[in-house]
């Protein structure tokens, strides 16, 4: 009989997986808090350019020290400039409603998201979905409600713009999916920000002098460069946490842990602007992260069972 214990070097993959999936989930906020802070002065358009640039900026060497091939074919690019676009209207989404709304209460509306791509996933790629998943995700929509309605009373309808974000963020996630076994996910990373900056600089220089406030550029000064740099670099440091993580441990295994974000999301929000959720955003966290770990949960055992069938048909 096989033995069924992990392998010491195996279990310590899977923990620096963990380890580095944890680290994204500190990582992450901090480009938030960066936006957030960027926001009271500059522009929003502005500081998506900065998270594209300098993202694009410190990926370079990453990809040229790994000696990694960052030729993409035409078809390719097709993708890179459509999962660029997905994402650059994520970022400005996110960073107009954490201009005005706690980073938490923005992030916890986003968290729809992986109810957003199970849809959509079952759409376009013919994924199983069952009741149950679908009933998780019902409920996980309306726990985002409880986040958005009193948000919407205090904030107006910019409360809305994280569910821009969970849409757009959802089809940068399948994109992903279909390029993820043509290439690199270091590579894409920066083919992504290269394409990001193609596209938000040219535009940058159009709207300037327009007097449009979320569009025109503005010099920066001061504190405001580390805002800027600080917005692409934390993109950069996690995205490649959460890159490495996947490489060391199963997806399985990480899904769950994405939601400690939302405790850092917590946390920073608390410590850098003194915001803290109130008891309906509470509800509305709880709910969105217990809907989100069932599907997980979910997913596992459908996973599973797709695994074992073979074997219990002999």
């Amino acid at each position: 009989m096989a033995d069924m214990t992990t392998s010491p070097a195996h279990s310590d993959r899977i923990l620096l997986g963990v380890g580095l999936m944890l680290a994204f989930c500190v990582l992450a906020p901090l480009l938030d808090v960066s936006a957030k802070l960027a926001t009271a002065t500059l522009p929003v358009g502005q500081i998506v350019v900065a998270r594209f640039v300098v993202q694009a900026v410190l990926m370079l060497p990453f990809v040229l020290l790994m000696r990694l091939d960052w030729r993409i074919s035409r078809r390719t690019t097709g993708f890179v400039f459509a999962r660029a676009v997905c994402l650059m209207l994520a970022t400005y989404c996110f960073v107009a409603a954490v201009a005005v709304m706690p980073i938490a209460d923005a992030l916890a509306i986003v968290f729809v998201e992986p109810f957003i791509l199970l849809i959509l996933g079952s759409l376009l790629f013919g994924d199983e979905v069952g009741p149950r998943r679908i009933a998780a995700s019902t409920i996980g929509f309306l726990g985002a409600l409880l986040v958005i309605q009193p948000s919407i009373s205090a904030f107006g309808w910019v409360a809305l713009f994280p569910l821009g974000t969970a849409f757009t963020f959802a089809a940068y996630m399948l994109i992903t999916r279909a390029m993820s076994r043509s290439m690199h996910p270091v590579t894409m990373q920066l083919h992504t920000a290269l394409a990001g900056s193609v596209i938000c600089l040219p535009l940058m220089a159009l709207f300037d002098g327009s007097g449009i406030k979320e569009l025109d550029a503005i010099m920066p000064v001061g504190i405001e460069w580390v805002w800027l740099f600080g917005v692409g670099f934390w993109a950069a440091c996690s995205h490649m946490c959460m890159t490495y993580a996947l490489k060391f441990a199963p997806s399985a295994t990480l899904a769950p842990l994405h939601y400690a974000e939302l405790i850092a999301a917590v946390t920073l929000g608390y410590l850098v602007f003194g915001d803290f959720p109130n008891p309906m955003t509470w509800a509305g966290i709880a709910i969105i992260t217990g809907s989100g770990l069932y599907i997980i949960y979910r997913e596992h055992v459908t996973a599973r069972a797709t695994v074992t069938a073979p074997k219990q048909k002999r």
